[in-house]
């Protein structure tokens, strides 16, 4: 699984990731960093089939009117610490996985992980 994060989630998110194996990009990473637009991360995301992990629900509208991007994690947690936001992934990252198995839209709430399309 490849994951690409979104410019309004930490950095070090990325390791998380990492660690387990998979591939990860964040947009600091991206030649345009925190610049590049939803549109371009999109279309890394078909291009490579990225997995896009974001805060923003532009995302939402644009992957259930237009496909894009190639699968999404929408992470709705509200105002959450960084150090928070780590760790909620960190202990729902086998789930995470297994929803992607069942659909390409998923939602992580901090109560829930929830395949939505």
């Amino acid at each position: 699984m490849r994951f690409l994060i979104d410019a309004q989630l930490p950095r070090r998110l990325s390791s998380v990731f990492l660690l387990k194996g998979y591939e990860v990009l964040h947009t600091l990473d991206l030649d345009k960093g925190n610049q590049t637009t939803d549109q371009e991360l999109n279309d890394i995301s078909l291009q490579g089939k990225w997995i896009v992990v974001t805060k923003d629900a532009d995302f939402v509208d644009s992957f259930l009117l237009y496909g894009k991007p190639h699968k999404l994690l929408l992470v709705s947690t509200g105002n959450i610490s960084n150090g928070e936001l780590v760790r909620m992934i960190e202990q729902n990252l086998e789930g995470i996985k297994e929803a992607f198995s069942l659909g390409s839209y998923v939602e992580l709430s901090r109560t829930s992980l929830v395949v939505r399309v």
